[in-house]
């Protein structure tokens, strides 16, 4: 999310939220259910529009107490193993797809009880795995590797040199494709019309020969459907083409899309050191409620905030715990900052509440839902010394 769209989100729901959440200790998740309903707004209408079939990706967020509204519009859940196919299976109840890089046979006779489609990642898996699914009466397929890479590496591109995910078009040769019903590809990560375009060229000119042979194509994740600024139209255009030219179900499965813009996370201010700059230090971590600010790396949005020297006073905002490393980023504001005062992080309903840990025994963040045209914020969880206990 650029600064700018940053600024305009936060601002439209900072005001509305320090008025009901005052009172809420920090740190705290918000989701935020008037931005979630556009998010699906969107989805919806490339459904409708498109015949393609939306499912949640469970990485991205899987507070399940909202399953029932996203279950409204879109057609399922995917997962990446058990514990995620029983979820989606148990809370949503529609479509549960699953791909995992290797599937356990400790465990696959229970997933086979919650999952409709399943995807291997190698002939050897399917080989392994696949009677026993096509006897349970499942849909399956195999995770293909385009071997395109739209992104500027790092842990999130599934098609990174020497990359575990997908089979790569020489290891077609020579293989029985009978019993497969569908491919699936995923080398997206938060991206726009553009790179969709661009991998699926790449697959189409390796894998597209098998399609006929095909009823279902999975496009897979990382599409910024629901950013102010994606092609939704060039999307929409897309996939219409691709049904009418190859005649396959086809499915998206993003995560991003569906919570974009939709959370919140407010922290405050303990204390004020210096080290060369100004340093705040939260009562929240980087490294335990956002990992992915230091995984990616990215520096999320803070409301009221400027980039470093942008305004009259800039700090480095910094977590509790004893990891150094434990850097959020820097910001500036117009006004000195003091112990006590709140911040309010943008963008946080994504990656982040599935991420959570304990390290070093910070407590969890609360989390709430609600809608701030309606002013209904309803507490989900508040964790304690329990969950951090239970764990070790």
């Amino acid at each position: 999310m650029g600064p700018a769209l940053a600024t305009r989100f936060l601002t439209g729901i900072g005001g509305l939220m320090a008025l009901q959440l005052a009172e809420v200790p920090t740190p705290f998740f918000a989701i935020d259910e008037d931005a979630l309903a556009e998010n699906l707004r969107i989805l919806g209408r490339v459904q409708a529009e498109t015949g393609a079939k939306i499912l949640l990706a469970q990485k991205a967020f899987s507070n399940f107490a909202l399953y029932p509204m996203i279950g409204e519009v879109l057609a399922g859940t995917t997962a990446s193993g058990l514990f995620e196919a029983r979820l989606g299976h148990e809370e949503m109840g529609k479509e549960t797809h699953i791909f995992s890089p290797a599937y356990r046979a400790s465990e696959f006779d229970e997933i086979l009880g919650y999952a409709d489609h399943l995807s291997f990642n190698s002939f050897a898996q399917w080989e392994a795995f696949g009677p026993q699914a096509l006897a349970a009466g499942k849909s399956c397929g195999l995770r293909v590797n385009p071997n395109h890479s739209t992104q500027d590496g790092g842990i999130y591109d599934p098609c990174a040199p020497g990359s575990r995910l997908g089979i790569l078009k020489k290891d077609f040769l020579g293989k029985n494709l009978r019993g497969i019903e569908g491919l699936h590809f995923h080398t997206l990560c938060e991206q726009g019309f553009d790179a969709l375009q661009e991998t699926l060229n790449a697959f189409l000119d390796q894998f597209g020969e098998y399609l006929p042979l095909m009823r279902w194509l999975n496009l897979g994740g990382g599409h910024h459907i629901t950013r102010a600024d994606y092609d939704v139209d060039g999307l929409i255009n897309c996939l219409q083409v691709l049904h009418r030219t190859y005649g396959v179900q086809l499915y998206l499965e993003p995560g991003e899309a569906v919570v974009l813009n939709a959370g919140t996370l407010t922290a405050s201010v303990v204390d004020i050191v210096h080290n060369e700059m100004d340093i705040a230090i939260l009562d929240t971590s980087a490294a335990c409620h956002m990992p992915d600010v230091i995984e990616m790396p990215y520096r999320p949005p803070v409301l009221g905030a400027g980039n470093p020297q942008e305004k009259a006073h800039t700090y480095r905002f910094a977590g509790p715990t004893c990891l150094a490393g434990d850097v959020i980023g820097d910001y500036s504001f117009d006004a000195p900052l003091k112990p006590g005062d709140r911040l309010v992080f943008g963008d946080m309903a994504l990656y982040t509440m599935v991420k959570t840990n304990t390290f070093n025994g910070m407590p969890l963040p609360t989390i709430l839902t609600g809608s701030p045209s309606r002013k209904d914020w309803r507490l989900l969880r508040k964790f304690g010394y329990e969950d951090f206990k239970m764990r070790l």
